[in-house]
This record gives C-alpha cells, structure tokens and sequence, in this order.
C-alpha cells in the first residue's frame, strides 16, 4: 500500500514511524526522489506525483499538516473553499490513477486531525489509514519501564504512574523528562518518586493539584508556596489564574455528578488516557462544598473582570482569594 494517513494526537509514535519509512526508504534526495508537503506547495501535490524520480525507482512523497482532511462546507469560501475542493480533486486523482501511485512513489499523509472527507475514504480505499490516539495509562507505564530496561534502570509501577501524573500523557515529554532521571541514576539505579520530585518540570495541571490540596487542607503557607514556584517557573500568572478556575469547575462538576449519580469520567469529558484522574478528582472534592466551589469559582471570575479595568493586580488578588478561603 503506497498511499497512507497517518493522524492522531501520539505525536511520537506518528513521527517514529514516519521515520521508520523513510530510514527504509533508503537514500533520499531532497527534491529528486523525496519531496516535502505542507500547506503552502500542497497545490503542487499531484504534480510532484507525475515527475519522475530520475535516477530513482519510486519517489517518496511526505504531504504534513496540509489542511486538507476537513469536511466539506457549503458556507466555505475563500482559502477555505479552495482547500475543499482541491482535496477533493487529490481524491479523486488518487482513486483514479492508484496503480501509477503504486509503482512510482510512496505517498504519506501526516496529519494532527482528520475527518472522514473524501480524500480520507479514497485512502480508506486505496490504501491505509492509521490513528495514533494518546496512550492509555497501563500502556503509558509500559513504555517508560521498557525505556528504562533498555538502560538496565528499575522503576516500578507504583513510581511510573506517580511520573505519568505529574509529567502528563504525551510521550514526547515523558521520554524528555525519563532521560534526565535514567542520567541521574545511573546503571543499575532505582528511580522512586524523590527522583521525580527532585528532577521532573511538572505539568501546571499536576501542580494545581498540589496547589488545591494544600488549600483543602487549609494550609495556606503550603499553597502560597505552590504559587510562588509557579511564578518562579515563569508560569504567566493569567494561564494560573484560569487553570484554576478550570480545576475547580472539574471540582464542581464532581460534585454536582455524584450527586444525581452521573458518569463522572464523562460528565469531565477525560480522554481515555485520563481516566487515572477520576479519583484524584473525587478525593479533592471531598474537601470543599459545593457553595464553598462556586463562591471560589465567583472569585476568579470576578478578579480576572476587575483585572483587565485596572482595578486590582492580578497578583495580589489570587493570593487575596486564596487567603481569603483558608481564614
């Protein structure tokens, strides 16, 4: 099959294995036998497609993030409605002349999203179509313990998922942050939750969290301190103050879905790589009421409106809400 769409939000493993293709495509020379796409020469596609790979036998065509894998709207117009229709004009070529594509050039699409638009069911069709979705959590543990095997260090389980739920899901970043504590180690080393704390940047997301729960526990000094960090880290104090907001509104919708006995996982519409949160959700919401979240969730509202009059710093008023709850 020389017509493939890889798409999905595992960045990694889609670029791993476009990079597999192109180790075994052999030699490449740019402009000759390997040709690059992306949203400003994707018109030239099919032309790129009929030009000889002299001195080649097949060309390998690498079309990236092009925009031509959204549906077809009938309100489009401009750029957008060009973009239609030449996808639909790459799809059509593509069902109509696949056993030329097939004998002269190997033809990836690498895209982020894609929706089901004709271009995607003519290489539904004619080739192959693949999703690399974000990996579960248990697959998630795998691959950093596979990683650190590799390099005869130990990490149980217990440990890569305490890694996992500060360091986030993408495994470009948790391979990013597992080299530094693999280097730290050592061979034969034993990487423990210390390790993580000591080494590991921590998602604002995983932050926030240690943020609240210093907060539920009514220890303000802790949480100041949490806040302070992030301040440090040259978090923009803006992106702070609507994390969380966005924290407590998952709070609160805890709340409100055990209360009418609803999914939580679906009423926070987590991913499926996500669902390791449910309970560190559950376990934080334990420590407010309900009343208690909206008057907070009113106070970052209200801040941030009074914030952009020029009517209080925005610095001093997070800490002014967060001490005001733990008085």
């Amino acid at each position: 099959m020389s017509v493939k769409l890889f798409f999905g939000e595992e960045t990694y493993l889609k670029e791993t294995k476009v990079k597999k293709i192109k180790k075994e495509f052999g030699s490449l020379v740019n402009g000759i036998n390997f040709i690059q796409i992306d949203e400003n020469n994707v018109k030239e596609i099919i032309s790129d497609i009929e030009t000889p790979a002299f001195g080649y036998e097949k060309k390998l065509i690498i079309a990236k993030n092009t925009g031509l894998f959204k549906k077809e709207k009938k309100t489009a117009k401009g750029p957008e409605a060009e973009l239609i229709k030449l996808s639909n004009k790459i799809a059509d070529y593509i069902n109509e002349n696949i056993d030329l594509i097939n004998s002269a050039v190997e033809l990836i699409f690498v895209e982020e999203s894609a929706e089901k638009n004709e271009l995607y069911k003519s290489i539904e069709k004619n080739g192959m179509v693949t999703e690399f979705a974000e990996l579960k959590l248990p697959e998630l543990i795998q691959n950093i313990q596979k990683i650190c095997v590799a390099y005869k260090v130990k990490i149980d389980n217990s440990t890569a998922k305490y890694f996992i739920e500060n360091c986030g899901t993408n495994m470009q970043d948790l391979i990013n942050e597992i080299r530094k504590l693999i280097e730290y180690v050592g061979t034969n080393g034993v990487i423990t939750n210390k390790e993580v704390d000591l080494l590991c940047i921590k998602q604002i997301d995983s932050v926030i969290f240690d943020l609240t729960d210093n907060l539920g526990k009514k220890d303000i000094g802790k949480a100041m301190q949490v806040l302070k960090e992030l301040i440090y880290e040259k978090e923009p104090i803006q992106k702070i103050l609507i994390t969380l907001y966005n924290h407590f509104k998952k709070l609160y919708i805890v709340k409100i879905a055990e209360k009418y006995k609803k999914d939580l996982a679906t009423s926070m519409k987590l991913k499926p790589n996500q669902m390791f949160l449910v309970n560190k959700y559950k376990a934080q919401a334990r420590y407010f009421t309900e009343s208690e979240i909206r008057k907070i969730m009113k106070e970052f509202i209200d801040l941030d409106a009074n914030y952009k009059v020029g009517l209080i710093d925005i610095d001093i008023g997070l800490e002014a809400v967060l001490c005001k709850y733990c008085s």
